[in-house]
């Protein structure tokens, strides 16, 4: 049986896009109920991203849809309207968790900020997920992983070579999305183990911003210690000035390999027996690591070149013996087929909305057990609202008033 360690926690999400439902997904395939609600006509917003950087994508096959709301129920409840928010009430009163990204603004004129929430249930813990943060003078802008997490961060000029033109873009949806969800899902957990502890329900949030800052967390600690900035170099075939046991190498069919080896110690003979040069482990410029820090302009040169004269699968295959520390640089369509990949249970299949062949989706980053991840697909909009508050207490003649006003799908 598969282990669920949030079975039982019920979450109520009103959130759209990625970020914060990406939560709510790692909750869900932890074994949470997770009900998400969505405006009765429009769905979540992201429903309509169809076309993704010139990817045309299936509306019963839409993977940016599938990627943050697997494992989850879809209540269509219109909260602009009084009976929507009350209904949305009586969800909050049996939940555990309230979920939300949506503008402090829209949270108050739709009446589920936090005090409206806590107001029918005292121990409900709610969680935000902002563009900037709930503080400050920008806490009502909202924003995206590109503006956010990407741009305004830093992480876009750290990551681009002071030789370029302009900043690199991000270049994949939802990035700092999906990192963020994970820390909110975590944050999520603590606050119900604390709750469980103490009694006491916390509020919790992450931003966007703040998930920038925690990922960039190593660097701006170097930084507001030294005052340094560093930014990545232009892309070379060779070692780091430093260290010549650093650096990406192409090889013969244009292919890279990168070494990682942070110190050289104990590794030196291995490496360059690994390359088909095991004499320059005898040469006393190279035999020991003061000795190779000081000629990095030489070692470097041996190693790029012996890189160069064999192809990229060669290598992966002969690295195998070496016994420092390097990677295959691969594509993101590699890493589908890559046997760590597969023997770790990275990807999941649910079944297509359209009746069709399994969606294949990414597993969250933590395993239990060491067991595969079984879960559902998304939700299409609407989808169980009537199972759902059924399953709260309200009557069937209940749901036909609210649905004959418009307040639910």
């Amino acid at each position: 049986m598969a282990t669920k360690v949030m079975e039982g926690v019920r979450v109520l999400e009103v959130a759209q896009f990625t970020f914060t439902p990406a939560a709510g997904a790692i909750l869900a395939d932890w074994g949470a109920d997770v009900i998400k609600v969505e405006h009765p006509v429009r769905g979540d917003t992201q429903r309509g991203f169809l076309n993704m950087g010139g990817v045309k994508l299936d509306p019963l096959r839409h993977t940016l849809i599938e990627h943050p709301n697997r494992g989850k129920r879809s209540v269509g409840i219109d909260l602009a309207t009084k009976e929507g928010q009350e209904t949305l009430y009586e969800l909050a009163k049996q939940c555990d968790v309230f979920l939300t990204n949506y503008l402090p603004q829209v949270r108050q004129k739709n009446k589920f900020d936090i005090e409206h929430i806590r107001a029918v249930n005292p121990n409900i813990i709610y969680a935000r997920g902002s563009a900037l943060g709930n503080k400050g003078p920008e806490r009502e802008v909202g924003g995206f992983d590109g503006t956010c997490f990407w741009n305004r961060s830093g992480i876009a000029i750290a990551m681009t070579p002071e030789e370029l033109d302009g900043p690199l873009s991000q270049g994949m949806p939802a990035f700092g999305d999906s990192i963020g969800g994970m820390f909110i899902a975590g944050g999520i957990s603590a606050a119900l183990f604390h709750r469980e502890k103490t009694g006491e329900a916390t509020e919790l949030d992450v931003s966007l911003l703040s998930t920038a800052w925690w990922a960039s967390g190593a660097l701006l600690a170097q930084v507001m210690e030294t005052g340094i900035l560093g930014r990545n170099g232009m892309p070379q075939s060779g070692s780091v000035s430093t260290n010549p046991f650093m650096g990406n190498f192409r090889t013969s069919d244009n292919g890279w390999i990168n070494l990682c080896t942070l110190s050289p110690t104990g590794h030196i003979r291995s490496l360059f027996t690994c390359l088909g040069i095991p004499e320059a482990a005898d040469d006393p410029r190279f035999a020991d690591v003061q000795a190779l820090f000081s000629n990095v302009a030489a070692a470097s040169a041996l190693i790029t070149e012996a890189f160069s004269k064999q192809p990229f699968e060669y290598w992966r295959q002969q690295l195998k013996n070496y016994s420092g520390q390097w990677a295959p640089v691969q594509s993101l369509r590699d890493l589908l087929t890559d046997e760590q990949t597969v023997a770790n249970d990275m990807i999941i299949e649910v079944e297509g909305a359209d009746g069709g062949a399994p969606l294949k989706l990414v597993r969250g980053p933590v395993q239990w057990n060491g067991e595969p991840l079984e879960t559902t697909r998304a939700p299409q909009a609407s989808e169980h609202t009537e199972i759902v508050l059924m399953e709260m207490g309200f009557e069937w003649d209940k749901i036909e008033e609210l649905k004959a006003k418009g307040a639910i799908a």
